[in-house]
């Protein structure tokens, strides 16, 4: 969990459902996806992104850039929860428990 000096650390989540029936609908499915990757997401599961922002402040600059993405057609879900939700996810791997994707370090300038 990240915690600095009254910063609220936050997960932001994206979960889309894009149409890929067609050249066209891949290729928006594509750039949106690579979009996602180029600020910062990780791909935790097919269609579900995550992005560690160190502040909801943050997390409102990363929203305003998926807004900016999103494709025409298709259904995308913007999530934030905070640091401390996150870590409690609980994951698991067929049958066995795997720990959730842990906050990057942040450097703290002082």
């Amino acid at each position: 969990m990240t915690d600095i000096s009254g910063y609220r650390a936050v997960w932001l989540l994206v979960m889309f459902d894009l149409p890929v029936d067609d050249a066209d609908a891949r290729k928006r499915y594509t750039k949106f996806r690579t979009e996602l990757l180029k600020d910062g997401f990780l791909m935790l599961q097919f269609s579900v992104y995550g992005r560690f922002c160190p502040s909801e402040e943050a997390s409102d600059v990363h929203r305003k850039k998926v807004r900016r993405a999103v494709p025409e057609f298709g259904e995308v879900r913007i999530i934030h929860v905070t640091d401390r939700q996150f870590a409690k996810m609980e994951v698991l791997r067929g049958k066995r428990p795997a720990p959730p994707e842990e906050a990057p370090p942040l450097l703290l300038l002082m």
